[in-house]
């Protein structure tokens, strides 16, 4: 040995307690070590940082219902007041959902999100069944998203497409932005970060110009949009506490991918600092956002001109016009094109995560964990593109919104009681953070959600059928995969990929 080498005898005394973070580790060796085993070779990149996942948040956030759905919910509410109160009901109960998600997704940042934080809270069952659901969810919301890129693509045109083609070409766009999100995460971090740039001016921009250039008139708020036409509203949406239920599920729909960044937890530097932050972060200012671009709507227009607009002609382009010359309108609804665009990619790139964790845990074909060499689960995208797809044909955009919202919000729900049941279930776990507000912050979240859904029950019934069959449906599919999947225990949901 050499003078600066040395031995180190072994401690005396008791030896040292075990960490609660080994202890995890230890119990779930088995289980990690054979995951470990059928997933070697799979490593994703951990390339978002604080901007770009804020970015996909906010990209994915906004584009759709903000620019269409206040027609809609005048009509549910009948009045620019209880539009804007609905919208700030809306971001509140968004803004609570990230404080709650934060602290599961600081604890578990893998690709999945709540998928992860329902396996170990209630096991592989319930992680299927939400995963199972979120991913006809994400089908029906990218179907939705490309059929609006479509709709805002026909108002720059002057209405110029056809019927077929409107049809049509929301299955080349979902094919386009399959093609982009093959390429690395890294990539398509920047690309949602520059279509967030182009969300945020576009809104800015039709806002400021409706109030400085548009002959509006803030009497419109003190006006009413009852006695509109409201295509395609059911008469049991329309006033009342089920019309402003209603108008909450279109505001949600609007705030929809709030949580989305949990589902590329894998895919996130530093995760238990920035995913909580980015959520937080993105949320605030889309809320910002959205009240003052609906305000400008009703100051560019009267209620009951908003409630007798077209099913497929959206309120952001009819206030355009408002203020604006043919070739400036042209320019702002191409940016409502690119909006719209954006909210599709990124729903692409988190989707697609979704049934590419269930396949790492053996609950999904095996082809689903394939990575290209760009470290993108390419088959994921694929097979998620490919069911958007096939929706494309078989709804409108307010009913495939309508059964998405229902169901993403059923098991937001549910994994808002898994902060409860894995606190009490393991105390000692690992939270690099910890909800705000606990626990009242998570009671009025649940008791938030409890009265969405009820309402959504009460004015769109049939849908919500529809949405809780989707549900069904996973039960045999998860009883063919539970025969050949590794049984696991709580704490091997744990930690990170």
């Amino acid at each position: 040995l050499s003078p600066s080498s040395s031995v180190v005898a072994p401690p005396r005394g008791p030896p040292p307690r075990t960490s609660p973070s080994c202890f995890l580790i230890t119990r779930a060796a088995p289980q990690l070590m054979s995951h470990a085993t059928a997933s070697r070779g799979l490593q994703l990149d951990r390339g978002l940082t604080l901007i770009p996942a804020t970015a996909v948040i906010m990209a994915n956030v906004i584009g759709t219902g903000v620019f269409m759905k206040a027609r809609v919910m005048t009509a549910n509410v009948g009045s620019p007041g209880l539009v804007l109160i609905a919208y700030i009901a809306a971001g509140l109960l968004a803004l609570a959902g990230c404080l709650v998600l934060g602290e599961l997704a600081a604890m578990m940042p893998r690709s999945g999100g709540a998928f992860n934080f329902l396996g170990a809270a209630y096991g592989r069952r319930w992680a299927f069944l939400y995963a199972w659901t979120q991913g006809l969810a994400v089908g029906a919301g990218v179907a939705a998203v490309a059929i609006l890129t479509v709709t805002f693509l026909n108002d720059a045109t002057g209405g110029a497409l056809s019927p077929f083609q409107l049809r049509a070409l929301p299955v080349a766009v979902i094919g386009v932005g399959a093609g982009l999100n093959l390429l690395s995460v890294r990539a398509t971090g920047g690309v949602a970060t520059c279509l967030t740039g182009i969300k945020i001016g576009l809104v800015l921009t039709i806002a400021f110009g409706a109030f400085a250039l548009s002959d509006g008139s803030f009497d419109h708020f003190g006006m009413s949009g009852a006695a509109g036409a409201a295509h395609g509203v059911p008469e049991a949406s329309r006033l009342g506490l089920g019309g402003f239920g209603a108008a909450m599920a279109g505001a949600l729909w609007s705030y929809n991918g709030w949580a989305i960044i949990t589902t590329v937890g894998g895919e996130v530097r530093d995760p238990g600092r920035i995913l909580p932050k980015a959520m937080v972060l993105a949320t605030l200012l889309v809320l910002v956002l959205y009240l003052f671009i609906n305000a400008s709507y009703f100051f560019a227009m009267t209620p009951l001109e908003i409630t007798d607009l077209p099913e497929h002609v959206s309120v952001a382009g009819s206030t355009v016009e408002r203020f604006a010359g043919a070739g400036l309108t042209s320019l702002l609804t191409t940016g409502l094109v690119i909006s719209a665009y954006g909210t599709l990619h990124t729903s692409l790139l988190t989707g697609s995560r979704i049934p590419f964790a269930m396949a790492t845990r053996g609950l999904a074909p095996a082809s689903f964990r394939k990575l290209n060499r760009r470290q993108v689960p390419s088959t994921a995208v694929i097979a998620l593109a490919l069911w958007a797809s096939a929706l494309v044909l078989t709804g409108t955009f307010d009913s495939l919104t309508d059964v998405t919202i229902f169901l993403v919000w059923v098991f937001v729900g549910l994994t808002g009681t898994a902060v409860f049941r894995l606190r009490r279930r393991f105390p000692d776990a690992p939270r690099p953070y910890r909800v705000f507000g606990f626990p009242v912050v998570p009671v009025l979240f649940l008791l938030a959600t409890g009265f969405m859904l009820a309402s959504m029950l009460i004015s769109t019934p049939m849908r919500c059928l529809a949405g809780s069959a989707m549900i069904i449906t996973g039960v045999p599919v998860y009883a063919f995969f539970r025969r050949h999947a590794p049984k696991l225990e709580g704490e091997a949901w744990f930690g990170e990929e």
